[in-house]
């Protein structure tokens, strides 16, 4: 998978994973949202973005360092993430179950594609 059509994709799941916290805000259940979830939601949009984009680039110019940029890039993201977990913590008042429902919902997801996406391009060419 080349690296623009991964993007793209990574773009349209970020589409997609809004849909359901639009139509949350729209319907009457905003206080199932955080406040400033939107802050968060593309924080950690942009984040996986910024990881998924950087190991693609680090895969299409070195092979070899592959592993070692994918094991860079998550540790930074989740360091990143932690750091911004006690930062919004500290300056919002939050109901905690309500923010970690909301965080699991953003980061799992983005995780998840994240790693569908990477683990797609380490295929085999034959096998596709």
């Amino acid at each position: 998978m080349k690296i623009l059509p991964s993007i793209l994709a990574y773009l349209l799941f970020v589409l997609f994973l809004a849909i359901a916290p639009v139509a949350m805000q729209y319907n009457g259940y905003e206080d199932w949202l955080t406040p400033h979830f939107w802050l968060i939601f593309f924080f950690m949009s942009g984040l996986t973005f910024l990881v998924v984009s950087s190991i693609l680039l680090v895969q299409h110019k070195n092979q070899e360092y592959y592993v070692q940029a994918f094991l860079a890039g998550t540790t930074v993201k989740i360091l990143a993430c932690i750091f911004f977990i006690i930062i919004f913590s500290m300056k919002n008042k939050i109901n905690k179950y309500v923010f970690l429902a909301d965080f699991f919902y953003i980061y799992f997801l983005n995780m998840g594609f994240e790693l569908y996406i990477l683990l797609r391009n380490l295929r085999h060419k034959n096998l596709r």
